[in-house]
């Protein structure tokens, strides 16, 4: 697609997921002593997370795993994520679930903070509903439409309605700095708003369309069955599991790495018919 050619392969984000990711390549252990001290004999880990599936994912895939090897998990709830990932760089938390490397690049260098993606989640794609409109062949001139107000989920956004053929924009190299002035063709002069990731459910109703988050479409009770359009997700786009990059080599990081690439949790996901239509990392093949 001409995305992935054009535009994503060349984001910062890219580089940082596949860098981030091939550091990561080692197995999983128990909590074990080692002569450098605290971070090697952590064996308590706090996860921040925002709204959506993740959290649930987490507990029931992932933390019986890291319980069964002698971690104990706190979960952290927060609503923004410019805090949580700050949150991680502080210590506050050891980690975030919520993100995808895009976005996390961005919070690094709009913070000065250094974290990095340790391993690839299963995902839930960002699509296009119908608001007063019930299908692609209703658009009207003038039809108003709904974006994420992030840069980069705003180009997620803006792909779709290139997908769909509603739209034609100019590819850039790092999602960062998409904004609407990137459209070059607007052939039903859509009425095209930005908003707030967590507004986009509520303000259905009142527009046409929207695209929408994927765990905002699962947070806010939208059923991906309803859907007139669904993104081909790249890797970039989808989540991670955030830590500082001075602990992504540490045991316990590790352990959660090898227990998200475990067979019990590819059991775990495939068998739960909550998780069909989510974008899911290599080894799930």
């Amino acid at each position: 697609m001409r995305f992935t050619r054009k535009a994503l392969i060349a984001a910062t984000a890219a580089a940082a997921l596949a860098v981030s990711l091939s550091a990561c390549s080692g197995g999983s252990s128990a909590p074990q002593a080692a002569a450098d001290g605290d971070a090697a004999d952590k064996t308590d880990i706090r996860i921040g997370f925002n709204p959506g599936p993740y959290r649930e994912m987490f507990e029931g895939g992932i933390q019986p795993i890291l319980e069964n090897e002698g971690y104990t998990v706190e979960a952290v709830e927060f609503t923004d994520g410019i805090v949580v990932n700050v949150a991680v760089d502080s210590g506050e938390i050891d980690a975030n679930i919520m993100q995808h490397p895009v976005y996390m690049e961005f919070v690094n260098a709009q913070e000065g903070i250094d974290n990095a993606a340790l391993v690839q989640i299963p995902t839930p794609r960002m699509g296009l509903f119908g608001g007063k409109k019930s299908s692609l062949d209703d658009v009207a001139d003038g039809s108003t439409v709904t974006v994420p107000n992030s840069p980069a989920n705003l180009y997620r956004g803006l792909l779709i309605l290139r997908e769909v053929g509603w739209i034609d924009f100019d590819d850039v190299e790092d999602p960062n700095t998409a904004d609407l002035s990137i459209i070059t063709d607007n052939p039903h002069n859509l009425n095209i708003t930005p908003i707030e990731n967590a507004q986009q459910v509520p303000a259905l109703q009142d527009v046409d369309y929207a695209t929408i988050q994927g765990n905002f479409i699962v947070s806010g009770g939208l059923d991906y069955d309803d859907a007139l359009a669904l993104e081909d997700q790249p890797v970039e786009f989808s989540n991670v599991v955030t830590v500082r990059s001075e602990d992504v080599e540490s045991d316990w990081a590790q352990a959660i790495k090898a227990a998200y690439e475990s067979p019990e949790f590819v059991e775990y996901i495939t068998s739960n018919a909550q998780y069909d239509g989510y974008n899911l990392p290599e080894w799930f093949e």
